[in-house]
């Protein structure tokens, strides 16, 4: 069945291209349950068989996925959180959903949208809270790109380097995750100690 579905894909980027690519990115940063891996792995794969450019994949990847965040952005800055509510139901954002979102945000300000990129179950949504909060739109956009980046080149190089072996994909994938998770936590801390810093030289 998943290799049914992963040939579906790869025939989908391989015939509309690199359009393909950031469409199914961009759709996979809103509100649809559409995971990248399904999406940035066959490229890469592509690119190992010389069908695609890794470079161009992986730019186009970024591109569409911090187009999609950018969506869910200004909607929820212009039409706010009653609108989000009412209508996210169908995409399975539940209140205590965006509430844990806000949440997340709150504590971890500006470089939330960095570390959210890089978690599973928020990576989607992280843009909510972002744009309810008006967080400043370049400020969202290179912190949301900076995540997104680091996503789709694990993504690519996976399908680049492992092809369509099914079995070490999934293995290597719960690796990936896993340093992912663990750049966010550096990154996170490396943030907290500088700006501790800053703040005591003005301080002082």
């Amino acid at each position: 069945m998943i290799h049914e579905i992963a040939n579906t894909i790869v025939g989908y980027i391989g015939d509309m291209g690199y359009l393909g690519i950031f469409l199914l990115m961009f759709l996979e940063s809103t509100f649809f349950p559409f995971p990248s891996e399904i999406i940035m792995i066959p490229a890469g794969y592509l690119a190992f068989k010389g069908e695609m450019n890794i470079y161009m994949v992986v730019l186009v990847g970024i591109i569409g996925s911090v187009t999609g965040a950018l969506f869910n952005y200004y909607l929820a800055k212009h039409f706010g959180r009653k609108f989000i509510l009412k209508y996210g139901k169908y995409f399975f954002i539940k209140e205590e959903t965006l509430e844990k979102l806000e949440a997340f945000f709150t504590k971890h300000g500006e470089l939330s949208t960095f570390n959210g990129r890089l978690i599973p179950g928020i990576r989607q949504l992280i843009s909510l809270p972002a744009g309810l909060a008006r967080m400043n739109v370049a400020k969202f956009s290179f912190y949301s790109g900076l995540g997104a980046g680091i996503w789709v080149v694990v993504l690519v190089v996976l399908g680049y380097l492992l092809g369509s072996n099914e079995a070490l994909i999934s293995e290597y994938l719960k690796s990936a995750t896993l340093i992912a998770l663990l750049c966010v936590v550096f990154i996170t801390l490396f943030y907290i100690v500088r700006h501790k810093r800053k703040k005591e030289i003005l301080d002082d």
